[in-house]
């Protein structure tokens, strides 16, 4: 192959229309694999943030302050249990009605809000730790979890059913796509102004929109329920998550969280290593196609 055939066959190889929308769909591609993880990634800076944010605040609140808006919070409990009949708690209705979306922040829960939130929820299993927000209108529903109006506010204490209720699948955060992965005897963690709360989960349901009696109080009970759509994407149907207070230990939440932590870990090392296989294999392709193309031109 003379000199200038040999020039003009590296110069249509360099600017190959084939290679190039190889080398798009490829970057396209790449793309989209990372943008679960980094949205995801974004998300949990900017939630760890506004809770440290809540934490920080709550801490600079003097006891008496907190006691006072403790009372008024369990002021508001009792009220609503000492109406514990059918017809009073029919007020509960499904979050994701279109009613409830179009509605604002509750101001119900002021006594408890510090830097907006009313504490966090913090669910090992799904490596979550996500703000509350007091209400559940489609604002908050979109930056965390909402605390479903007409429920026990998440203090604890006896006759009382605090409801959590928060999306899944959305493009930039988890909130409550893997409630679905939350089994019986899990713990998950409230934290308040006044504290943390330790919840074990006893009841697993999934309802339609209208079955709200799930939600109601029990008399002597202490529960919160974790609420959200399900099947994932087409929301016909209420997964309901349940959980009975048990007593708080440090500990126990710490390995809790250690023992969830290092699976979510192995999960990202795993998906590094297969993206880095990848990468390799398409390396290898193109250096044995560029070997080829030195023969032909030799030849």
């Amino acid at each position: 192959m003379t000199r200038k055939k040999a020039n003009r066959f590296a110069s249509s190889r360099s600017f190959s229309p084939r290679l190039w929308l190889f080398r798009l769909i490829f970057f396209v591609g790449l793309l989209i694999l990372a943008f679960p993880f980094v949205s995801q990634w974004l998300y949990y800076q900017a939630s760890h943030a506004q809770i440290n944010t809540f934490e920080r605040a709550a801490a600079t609140i003097d006891r008496s302050n907190i006691e006072h808006r403790l009372a008024l919070a369990r002021a508001y409990n009792a009220a609503l249990s000492g109406t514990n009949t059918d017809a009073n708690q029919s007020a509960i209705t499904d979050p994701y009605s279109e009613e409830q979306k179009k509605a604002g922040q509750a101001e119900y829960a002021r006594m408890l809000e510090v830097k907006e939130q009313i504490g966090h929820v913090m669910i090992p299993r799904m490596n979550q730790d996500i703000p509350i927000y007091a209400g559940s209108g489609e604002e908050n529903l979109q930056r965390g979890v909402g605390h479903l109006e007409g429920t026990s506010l998440p203090v604890g204490g006896e006759s009382t059913h605090a409801v959590l209720t928060a999306h899944r699948g959305l493009p930039t955060a988890r909130l409550f796509t893997d409630l679905d992965k939350v089994k019986k005897g899990d713990r998950f963690y409230i934290e308040h102004i006044g504290g943390k709360m330790a919840y074990r989960v006893d009841q697993i349901k999934i309802i339609t929109p209208d079955e709200l009696k799930e939600l109601y109080m029990v008399s002597g009970q202490d529960y919160v329920t974790l609420l959200t759509c399900t099947p994932y994407m087409i929301n016909s149907h209420r997964l309901l998550v349940r959980g009975h207070r048990v007593p708080y230990e440090k500990k126990v939440e710490q390995k809790d969280i250690q023992i969830y932590q290092r699976r979510q870990y192995l999960i990202y090392i795993i998906s590094a290593i297969l993206v880095c296989i990848v990468m390799l294999v398409l390396l290898w392709c193109k250096r044995r196609r560029c070997r080829g193309n030195k023969r032909c031109e030799k030849t």
